[in-house]
């Protein structure tokens, strides 16, 4: 991939220069720049001299160079804040690796479907097999353990059939080759002719010779020289595998054919189970054998009991009950295990043997005793003489020499006829030393071994044999070997031997960086081989302050930037710091050396790690303002002194105004000042009073603004009086201090009352508020009801009904006879009426008859009216004129 300032600058210009990532002594990377071309308008490309408009395309390249050197700039340090954060961020390059994993994991899991799906296989038994596949797969994974070199797809490869470990060919045919070697060279002296085996390097499973490899097939053994195919498992020929199953069970392996172990056998078979009592079930081959958990009910050993175990397999344990049982011989009886009913007890047999003179000398036995070891026909010590007996008598010897072969094996026992073993032999010969070069008399029974060493190389043709007389087969060397194994880490540990060593038999195990996930390679392997992803939590300790760090995965490198808050103490307020840890910041690197070119390497890092300081506090703190008006939480760093913007309000020394300025610093003065009172530093008042005045009074204060009540006032004040009559002056403070009844006083005018009574009298009272008092004394006239009778009194008392006149006698006769006046007159109107309708009903009869009007004034009657028929028209108002005065002067009598 190019430069990103190649992908800039490229395209339409003639820069041909080919930049380089080159890793910087920091934490980023500078982009190293060798042009081979030069490029129109670059700083310090030579051109030609000055030409007319060459000021403007001069500064025309100028501006251009800047441009790009800028884009490059920029570029530079996109690239290398890039690569500090893939160098610093760990856990997101852990959860790639793990993505990846899971998604091979899958297709594994998918190439087993067919076995787990139509077979309806375990899964949990394929565990072994998919570890196989999975590290045939994997490049790099296999390994050969004899050249210590990762085994290739396109190379030819052996499999052990033990431990299916996997061996290039030529490796393991050289290796079958030396193993045979080796062991014809130190047993037999002709190598070749004996068919001597050779063992796996990995598991020690002996092969014969004719099964060392010389051909290379598949896993499965059905084709020879498998193609390379990227879709199947290499070296595999994608047929089914079809090999037997171990244990065999007389099906075949249903997978395509591949590396490692046959999984279990998955075909349904019907099998009972180990009793043979239950019905027969259909079980997986693999697990045919099973148990219905039934008592066993087999007979035991003992033959007394039965097996009370659940259904099992193989034979019943023993008897565990006890019984009394005779030993062998009989003599003793005693408790013991039914599951060993013959014993021998510890006594002599002690039966008189047939002869008769001897008893049976061996410990309880079972069955005859035999015949006496004494009897018959026995032969002298030295088995020359043969003699006929009786047991009771011993053999005695026959006098001859013993001739038995001694110890050396040369010479014979010269002594007679004797019991136990033969002497030493002392006879003086000549021997030859074991070596052959020297000769000595002396003892027969004493070895020669002469001081001469043997010269002869040994067997791995490194080493003298250096043995002090050698018969000439010298031993196999006994010194180390110690050349240094392929893995060229140890050193081989054998002994001298011809050819090359055996690989090294070490593992190692490649650790992640906290070891606690580990893999265990062939010793040689772990430079090559990646180190395990590891899910345990990093234990590294904290580069930073705090002690402990961020939970992440086990990784390399340095540990992620950490994230936890600070909670350093700061040292103004004593609070602790609730930033991110800042200890190890990345921050951009200023004041470096700006570049001339792209071409020009900086000389020091773009980004570097540091300390960052704590940031300002920003814990809430109450603090109250200037003029102490609220209390509002400000952040650490900024408490102090503020003003709340709103007025002071604090009371001024007139007492009757604050202040208004906004909200300042106010001294007190004073320790019993209180905290609304106005300060050397308020405004000062220069309003004038504006006091409200005492009710009544209408004139304003005549001082300035001032603490306290206002003076009194002495201007004068003109009322009216109670009567609203006359108006008086008075003193306006008279006024405004008076209390009711001096108010009262003060607007009285001293003349009489001009208010009426309810009675119609004046009120004889001087000036006064409010309503008249009802006391009226004049005198009134008082008449009987009937206004004959005349008397004077005072009003109040007429008013309140307290005095009455009653009519007299006289009064009441008068009263008879107007009454009777009045019914004689109502007497004689009620007549009239009845004359008048009496007169208008015949006159409308005769109208309705049509008679004529002479006959109607024939059959008229002339009725005589009387006198007050006649003047009632003039007597009612002259009768009502005297009625009326009456009444009045009798209503007047009662008030």
């Amino acid at each position: 991939m190019e430069a990103s300032w190649r992908q800039v600058a490229g395209g339409r210009g003639r820069a041909r220069g080919r930049a380089t990532a080159v890793p910087s002594s920091g934490n980023g990377v500078h982009l190293r720049g060798a042009g081979r071309g030069r490029e129109k308008g670059s700083v310090g490309a030579a051109g030609p001299g000055p030409s007319p408009g060459g000021a403007a395309t001069a500064a025309a390249a100028e501006l251009l160079s800047q441009r790009k050197f800028e884009e490059i700039k920029k570029a530079n340090q996109a690239a290398a804040k890039k690569l500090v954060e893939e160098h610093f961020s760990s856990s997101s390059e852990e959860e790639g690796d793990e993505d990846f994993e899971g998604k091979r994991g899958k297709i594994v899991a998918n190439t087993f479907i067919t076995y787990t799906t139509q077979t309806d296989g375990d899964t949990c038994e394929l565990e072994r097999t998919k570890q196989y596949v999975n590290e045939a797969f994997q490049a790099g994974a296999m390994t050969c353990l004899i050249c210590i070199a990762s085994v290739k797809r396109n190379q030819a490869v052996w499999s052990c059939s033990g431990c299916f470990c996997i061996f290039h060919m030529p490796c393991i045919q050289k290796w079958a080759k030396d193993s045979q070697f080796l062991v014809s060279s130190l047993t037999d002296d002709d190598f070749g002719k004996k068919d001597y085996p050779w063992p796996c390097p990995k598991c020690r499973f002996e092969y014969k010779r004719s099964d060392t490899p010389s051909r290379y097939y598949c896993y499965c053994g059905k084709v020879e020289d498998p193609p390379l195919d990227p879709w199947l498992v290499p070296h595999s020929c994608g047929q089914v595998c079809e090999r037997e199953f171990k244990p065999p069970c007389g099906h075949k392996c249903l997978l395509l054919c591949h590396p490692g172990p046959c999984p279990p056998c998955p075909k349904m078979v019907t099998t009972t189970c180990y009793c043979k009592k239950a019905k027969p079930i259909p079980r997986r081959c693999s697990a045919k054998e099973w148990s219905c958990q039934l008592p066993c009910g087999r007979k035991l050993l003992c033959g007394q009991h039965k097996c009370e175990n659940p259904c099992h397999a193989g034979s019943c344990p023993p008897c565990p009950r006890v019984s009394r049982q005779k030993c062998v011989c009989g003599k003793q009886i005693a408790e013991r295990s039914c599951a060993s009913p013959l014993w021998h007890c510890d006594r002599v047999c002690g039966k008189t043997l047939p002869c008769g003179n001897h008893t049976c000398e061996q410990v309880c036995h079972v069955g005859a005793c035999g015949e006496c070891p004494r009897s018959g026909k026995r032969f002298c010590p030295c088995q020359k003489s043969k003699f006929s007996l009786p047991c009771t008598e011993d053999v005695p010897t026959c006098g001859d020499s013993c001739d038995k072969v001694l110890e050396c094996g040369i010479h014979r026992c010269s002594q007679r006829c004797h019991r136990g073993p033969c002497e030493t032999c002392r006879q003086e010969v000549e021997k030859h030393c074991r070596c052959g070069k020297h000769t000595k008399r002396m003892p027969c029974h004493k070895p020669y071994l002469c001081e001469t060493k043997c010269v002869k190389m040994r067997d791995c043709q490194k080493h003298q044999c250096r043995r002090k007389c050698c018969p000439g087969n010298c031993p196999p060397c006994d010194q180390n070997c110690g050349r240094t194994l392929g893995c060229r880490n140890h050193k081989c540990a054998s002994v001298c031997h011809r050819g090359s060593c055996y690989p090294c038999p070490e593992t190692v195990d490649v650790k992640c960086n906290c070891g606690n996930t580990k893999v265990t390679v062939p010793c040689g392997r772990e430079r090559t081989t990646r180190p395990p992803k590891c899910k345990e939590q990093c234990s590294r300790p904290p580069t930073c302050h705090h002690t402990s760090q961020e939970k992440h995965r086990c990784h390399f490198g340095s540990c992620p930037p950490c994230h936890q808050p600070c909670q350093k103490v700061l040292e103004k307020c004593g609070h602790l710091c609730p930033a991110p840890c800042h200890d190890q910041a990345l921050i951009k690197q200023t004041g470096r050396h700006q570049p001339t070119g792209p071409w020009e390497q900086p000389s020091e890092p773009a980004f570097i790690q540091t300390a960052l300081p704590c940031p300002p506090c920003q814990v809430p703190i109450p603090m109250q303002c200037l003029g102490k008006h609220e209390v509002s939480p400000l952040p650490c760093h900024a408490v102090g002194p503020y003003s709340c913007k709103r007025v002071c309000g604090r009371t001024l020394d007139c007492q009757n105004h604050t202040c208004m300025k906004e909200c300042h610093k106010v001294t007190e003065i004073g320790a019993c000042t209180g905290k609304n009172k106005a300060g050397p530093e308020c405004l000062q008042c220069e309003e004038g009073c504006s006091k409200s005045r005492p009710v009544g009074c209408p004139h304003p204060c005549v001082l300035p603004c001032h603490p306290g009540a206002c003076p009194p006032c002495v201007q004068m004040l003109r009322i009216k009086c109670h009567c609203k009559i006359t108006s008086l002056y008075v003193e306006c403070r008279k006024i405004t201090t008076a209390d009711v009844s001096e108010k009262n006083l003060l607007s009285c005018c001293k003349n009489q009352c001009p208010k009426e009574l309810p009675c119609g009298h004046r009120c004889k009272e001087m000036c006064h508020p409010g309503e008249c008092p009802f006391n009226c004394n004049q005198k009134v006239k008082l008449r009987c009801p009937c206004k004959r009778i005349k008397k004077e009194l005072q009003c109040n008392k007429v008013r309140e009904h307290q005095i009455s006149i009653e009519c007299d006698t006289t009064c009441k006769e008068m009263k008879r006879k107007a009454s009777e006046i009045k019914e004689a007159e109502t007497k004689a109107a009620l007549e009239e009426e009845k004359r008048r309708q009496q007169a208008e009903l015949e006159a409308f009869e005769n109208r309705l008859k049509g008679r004529r009007k002479k006959n109607r004034k024939r059959d008229e009657v002339a009725v005589e009216l009387s006198l007050w028929q006649k003047y009632k028209y003039y007597l009612l108002p002259v009768c009502a004129v005297p009625v009326l005065v009456f009444a009045w002067y009798i209503a007047h009598d009662v008030h």
